[in-house]
């Protein structure tokens, strides 16, 4: 009988919980992850076996035989060659996973990620053997656990390990609720072209990829590019997308603001249909010191503070979006709308050419990495007549649900998010949602100030305010705390403490 979701989630789940207590749970998506797609491999290429010998029988040979196989698995690395392994089973999986990495270079290099598996500190044989065990009853055969059904439960498994990971899900999750609204937003179609430059696990890319296939469209009608410097969250990305059957995808590893990999054949950056991110708020060391001379001309409207970061992450992303179709959907945190100096020179560059169409405010506390309360910022090459030369601002913070230690936006909420922008409208009538379309004009009466409170609900800008500021401040404390760490250090090492 074929395994239902419920069931194969909570089996994924109990085998993740093997791994507890000598990892940490926010290092168990390592293990669990490799090891899911090593098994998917290993099913499916006795699958792919099996319709051989159906089909060919005694005339089967090694080069009909090749043909049927997505994946090459050297003799000696099945997963049932794993089981057989009585000793140094670490070290015998990680020669196992690396030899089916070289057996395919163009599709799977590095797709295993570094965890260390050989290293019995960090992983004892004891738990891996158990987490080899939990693997073993589950037939995970493509005609048995269909790509959506694995998919899904990747995703479940993704979430968990959010959850257990607190502020460092932020590195690899990002809350689903946000995905879906930016995706809708951008609505892409096929045969786009769709990138991400700070993919983590490829949530974005995999929700763009629903969004095409709901409305009509298929995975092989699109184009997916991602970029990310983590070579773990990097390789669960493209696992991610291997097990839906998505291979019409370039995941690079990476510093997407200090070297971008996806270039043209004349050495410029590539451009895309449709480019969205959730990259990290405010990074401090992002490579400013480079920017000037950014050889991409990603520098077009100005060189963003050294400090700061969020500026060079939209400059960024701009520099990738199609002329004339493009767009791009980027979340940020309130402070981009208002802070001055080099970010407002940027601000008004980007508002001058009529770039910006809509500035969205989530509700607060979505994110497991901050508090702070964060926005989407949407850009397109071309604007539709009735927005050109205006920017929609969409006051989205009081739909959401309440939750213990984080907030979440129902299906409800999205839907009430993207009929607001699609409107210009609240769709609900009841202050719901509060929406307005401002001229540049009156942005620039303003100082090209886009903070949302300005523009639409008195109410709403004392709370986004108030909340930005004691997020903040709370910020700031954590930093001035950990310098004054640092001091003490160098005052005792240079003989004054």
């Amino acid at each position: 009988m074929t395994i239902t979701q419920q069931e194969l989630e909570a089996r994924l789940w109990d085998a993740a919980n093997s791994l507890r207590g000598p990892v940490d749970p926010s290092d168990f998506k390592a293990y669990m992850f490799p090891l899911l797609f090593f098994k998917r491999l290993s099913d499916a290429w006795d699958e792919e076996h099996q319709m051989a010998v159906d089909e060919f029988g005694d005339d089967l040979d090694a080069d009909i035989e090749r043909d049927y196989h997505r994946f090459a698995l050297p003799e000696g690395t099945h997963w049932n060659d794993l089981r057989k392994v009585a000793e140094n089973v670490g070290a015998a999986l990680q020669k196992m996973l690396q030899r089916i990495e070289e057996a395919n270079p163009q599709t799977l290099a590095s797709i295993f990620g570094n965890a260390a598996w050989a290293d019995k500190e960090s992983l004892p044989e004891s738990n891996l053997l158990d987490l080899i065990e939990s693997f073993n009853g589950m037939n995970l055969k493509p005609s048995e656990v269909s790509n959506d059904l694995l998919g899904a439960a990747y995703e479940y498994l993704l979430k968990q390990f959010a959850d257990a990971s607190g502020k460092k899900a932020g590195e690899f999750f990002t809350p689903r609720g946000i995905v879906h609204l930016l995706t809708h937003i951008l609505d892409p179609q096929p045969g786009e072209s769709i990138y991400d430059p700070a993919c983590g696990s490829g949530g974005m890319l995999v929700e763009a990829v629903n969004e095409v296939v709901a409305h009509g469209g298929s995975v092989q009608e699109i184009s997916l590019y991602g970029q990310e410097v983590s070579l773990t969250t990097s390789a669960i990305a493209r696992m991610n997308l291997f097990l839906r059957d998505i291979e019409d995808a370039s995941i690079v590893r990476g510093d997407t603001l200090a070297s971008p990999r996806h270039l043209d054949p004349s050495g410029h950056l590539e451009q895309f249909d449709v480019v969205l991110a959730n990259p990290p708020f405010s990074l401090k060391k992002w490579g400013a010191k480079d920017w000037e001379h950014d050889p991409y001309g990603r520098n077009h409207f100005g060189v963003p503070p050294a400090g700061n970061g969020d500026m060079a992450w939209i400059e960024h992303m701009l520099a990738s979006m199609k002329p004339r179709h493009g767009r791009v959907g980027v979340v940020m945190p309130h402070g981009v709308l208002f802070r001055g100096a080099a970010e407002g020179v940027i601000r008004k560059g980007f508002l001058e050419e009529d770039l910006l169409e809509a500035v969205i405010g989530l509700p607060g506390n979505l994110f497991y990495s901050t508090s702070i309360p964060a926005l989407l910022l949407i850009f397109r090459a071309e604007k539709t007549p009735e927005r050109s030369g205006h920017v929609l601002f969409v006051d989205g913070q009081e739909r959401f649900a309440k939750g213990k230690n984080q907030n979440s936006m129902s299906a409800d909420d999205v839907a009430a998010i993207v009929g607001a922008y699609r409107t210009g409208e609240d769709p609900d009538g009841e202050g719901g949602v509060h929406v307005r379309l401002v001229s540049l004009t009156e942005i620039e009466e303003n100082g090209f100030d886009l903070n949302i409170g300005r523009y639409v609900s008195a109410e709403a800008e004392d709370e986004v305010d108030v909340a930005t500021a004691l997020a903040e401040l709370r910020e700031a404390q954590v930093a001035l705390r950990a310098a004054e760490v640092r001091l003490d250090e160098r005052l005792r090492e240079a003989g004054y403490a």
